[in-house]
């Protein structure tokens, strides 16, 4: 790691990239620097945790993604969990693991990404740890979010009879990852590659993937009933987690799943169809939920007024078990829960 010791490493990497007047206003009484942070959490409010790891060649690949953009996603994806239960994120912690030999100009990079991340989206990275690693760079960042008492939106509440709605377009992040394997050229060479250009929203999706804070905090304060999940496994995936969570069928009805027209225009080209990187693709950060079907319309003009997209794309069936996707020629075919599975075969 250049020979570097790693409180250096540490000062490098951390050294005012938030501002103290950043840190206090998010509610930070003693960040970095000290044995452990103290915040100030308002009287009255719950706690959000989650953590989130990103590990080399198996969450990326220097063919798949830049250093800035690994720090980016490894914040957004942690963020994205908090966005899932309606909350708000408020601080980080970021654990780093890496070489010894790792560049320090590869590691300052993911940094950089890192707190771009979390800038963007209000949150206070506190503290965390460094250490050596036997093999490639592991990034594990946790996050804490707050909502209020009895607010937090969870995968459980799902009733007969709601609608079923995603905040966004799904699979061009999976698009854009087969995209980069397929080229297989160093992320460092991407701009002299004039193709790329056709595919860029389908690289920033995977790559710069925006987790929906503001989304997440528009159904918890709509006072509606919501059961939510972010699609981080793909559609069928995160929809079979809330139909067993709640002790439903889900019907996704397939002329109402929005489709982008550039991964359409990926699709043809590979002869695939575009419903499986919806479906199984994943990492798209999306938010997919219930509303009862008497607040949809109201829901979605309320997202309308915000400047955010809603799609209304299925409903809750009380009449079944598990995920059905009902095909536009008719008839209803079961979904698998066929996901990305870190232990799968």
């Amino acid at each position: 790691m250049s020979s570097i010791e790693e409180f250096a490493l540490i000062r490098l990497l951390t050294g005012g990239k938030q501002s103290t007047a950043f840190q206090k206003a998010k509610g930070v009484e003693t960040g970095i620097g000290d044995d452990a942070a103290v915040v100030h959490v308002p009287h009255g409010s719950r706690l959000i945790l989650t953590c989130d790891t990103m590990t080399e060649e198996i969450h990326f690949k220097r063919v798949t993604m830049r250093d800035t953009d690994v720090g980016y996603k490894a914040m957004a994806s942690s963020v994205s969990d908090i966005a899932a239960m309606g909350g708000t994120p408020r601080f980080a912690l970021v654990a780093l693991s890496l070489p010894k030999d790792a560049p320090v100009e590869r590691v300052r990079a993911m940094y950089e990404g890192l707190y771009d991340c979390a800038s963007r989206y209000g949150v206070a990275i506190v503290g965390g740890d460094t250490t050596a690693s036997a093999g490639g760079i592991t990034l594990t960042v946790t996050v804490i979010g707050e909502t209020e008492a009895d607010k937090a939106l969870l995968r459980s509440a799902a009733r007969s009879g709601d609608v079923v709605f995603a905040t966004g377009l799904l699979g061009r992040s999976a698009a854009g990852l087969e995209y980069l394997l397929g080229l297989a050229q160093p992320s460092d060479v991407w701009d002299t590659v004039p193709e790329m250009e056709m595919y860029r929203p389908l690289i920033q999706a995977h790559c710069r993937p925006e987790p929906q804070v503001q989304a997440g905090e528009l159904l918890r304060q709509s006072g509606f009933r919501h059961a939510l999940n972010d699609v981080s496994d793909g559609l069928a995936s995160e929809a079979w987690e809330i139909a067993e969570a709640s002790g439903v069928g889900i019907d996704l009805n397939e002329d109402q799943i929005p489709v982008a027209e550039e991964l359409l225009s990926y699709a043809a080209r590979v002869n695939r169809d575009p419903l499986d990187y919806i479906l199984y693709g994943g990492e798209d950060y999306q938010l997919v939920g219930t509303v009862p079907a008497e607040h949809a319309m109201e829901l979605q003009a309320a997202f309308k007024t915000a400047g955010l997209p809603l799609y209304l794309i299925g409903c809750v069936n009380a009449e079944h078990q598990g995920v059905r996707l009902v095909r536009s020629s008719g008839g209803a075919l079961p979904l698998g829960k066929r996901g990305y599975n870190h232990f799968g075969s």
